[in-house]
């Protein structure tokens, strides 16, 4: 499943919604929790309900309420009938609470959902980033640099020019090392200057270059770049062929050279991740 982009839609728009399905995203995440304001969930939860039935072709997510509240279980029961094809699982602790949203999935009939925690949103959520191995239906891991801060009495969590201070590198960080531990795909958080492409372009950049697979996006204008960032170019893919070719021709060898350069098999591994993003 490619997830380059995953693009949040308020819950209680379906006018936007029906705009984002030709905006190029990846995913859309129609979202039921932070965007929709308490007194609207209700209908809310009926429009998305309505759009995923209408819509059974599109890569369509869910962001639910968390786990903890009544709001949780009333979101699976309204929009499960519409089978999306995921469910981002915000403030999550860790595989213990993928575990109990796979449950209440099954539990009301549902065997497809794919899950995309947001595992850095409360401070017990940094100590379960390591305990997401094996769980059932996982497919990605996010994070988050907004619920965190406010969870811990911060101020914020980005220097003056928009930096991650270091508590939230460190977030970042274990984020993406406890996704590529439990096999699923890193997605970078948002960057929530929108009408700033260029310093976009390279936050998506630095992302890919540190791991990461994907980028969930707040504004339409963001997918393009979004898009370009995490798609290898010619050249990159020119290379990982060669790299890829080299060792079939020679199945016995640890390192090789190639145009000049040593190449070892870290090297043929980044090749093939390479040629897996542009064949998914």
């Amino acid at each position: 499943m490619k997830l380059r982009s995953m693009l949040f839609v308020p819950g209680d728009r379906p006018d936007r919604m029906e705009k984002a399905l030709g905006l190029g995203a990846d995913a859309l995440i129609l979202d039921l929790e932070d965007a929709v304001a308490p007194a609207a969930k209700p209908e809310a939860r009926l429009a998305v309900a309505a759009f995923l039935a209408a819509h059974p072709a599109a890569n369509l997510w869910v962001r639910v309420n968390p786990l903890d509240g009544a709001g949780n279980e009333k979101d699976l029961d309204a929009i499960l009938s519409g089978r999306p094809d995921g469910i981002v699982l915000p403030k999550s602790e860790g595989g213990a609470s993928v575990a109990e949203l796979a449950r209440r999935l099954t539990e009301r009939g549902d065997a497809t959902a794919k899950v995309m925690a947001i595992a850095t949103e409360t401070p017990a959520a940094i100590f379960g980033l390591g305990s997401y191995g094996g769980a059932k239906r996982l497919a990605a891991l996010t994070w988050g640099a907004e619920d965190l801060p406010a969870a811990i009495g911060a101020a914020t969590s980005r220097e003056p020019d928009g930096r991650f201070t270091p508590p939230y590198e460190v977030a970042r960080s274990l984020t993406l090392f406890g996704a590529a531990a439990a096999n699923v795909a890193p997605i970078e958080t948002v960057y929530p200057a929108f009408k700033d492409l260029e310093g976009l372009a390279a936050y998506a950049a630095r992302a890919r270059r540190d791991g990461f697979t994907g980028m969930m996006a707040i504004h339409p204008a963001q997918v393009e770049v979004i898009n370009a960032a995490f798609t290898p170019s010619a050249a990159e893919i020119a290379h990982a062929e060669s790299v890829v070719a080299a060792f079939a021709a020679n199945p016995g060898a640890g390192a090789l050279s190639l145009d000049g350069r040593m190449i070892d098999r870290p090297h043929l591994v980044q090749a093939q991740r390479i040629l897996s993003v542009v064949q998914s």
